[in-house]
């Protein structure tokens, strides 16, 4: 009787975080005000760490809350603060292309994921790091992380900092 109402307290739980990291989805690309998207993403990353820890992967769950809650979300919070948005809400015929451009990305998108869920399996054979030896071990997912995919690592934190750079020199040549 206590495991069926840990089960349903468990489905409860995960019932309520993914309806709340959807609303929070939803209402993260329909604000006006950058900040409040920002705040969004946030709950929506807290929500997915939680579903983290159901699913017994803790060490995935803090990383999710330090790595992205915390680092991600303050530098773009940054990159808003340093960019001039009021002007670029002003020019509304950019915006109206911009707005036509992202629905039309997005529906790119999505005909790719229904097609790659659809058309196939997964068909990879198996590696020497399966999801039961990386769940419990930090170690093991350090080594992975440090070693195999040491260049996309890498790769990822040059994109972030170009960027951070690029909206840096943006907003200083508007300011001039």
């Amino acid at each position: 009787m206590a495991e069926n109402i840990g089960i349903l307290f468990q489905w409860l739980v995960f019932l309520g975080m993914a309806f709340t990291s959807i609303v929070a989805s939803l209402f993260l690309i329909t604000r006006k005000n950058p900040i409040h998207s920002a705040l969004l993403l946030v709950l929506n990353f807290l929500c997915v760490a939680v579903i983290y820890l159901l699913l017994q992967s803790q060490f995935i769950a803090v990383i999710q809350v330090i790595v992205y809650a915390g680092a991600i979300v303050m530098l773009v919070v940054f990159v808003i603060m340093l960019l001039d948005l009021e002007e670029e809400l002003r020019s509304g015929l950019r915006l109206l292309y911009s707005k036509v451009f992202g629905v039309g990305l997005a529906g790119l998108f999505l005909v790719a994921i229904v097609y790659s869920v659809a058309a196939s399996s997964l068909t990879g054979k198996r590696g020497p790091y399966t999801p039961d030896k990386l769940q419990a071990n930090v170690k093991a997912v350090g080594e992975v992380l440090f070693t195999d995919y040491l260049f996309p690592f890498e790769i990822v934190s040059i994109l972030i900092v170009a960027a951070i750079v690029g909206a840096v020199v943006l907003s200083k040549k508007k300011s001039r």
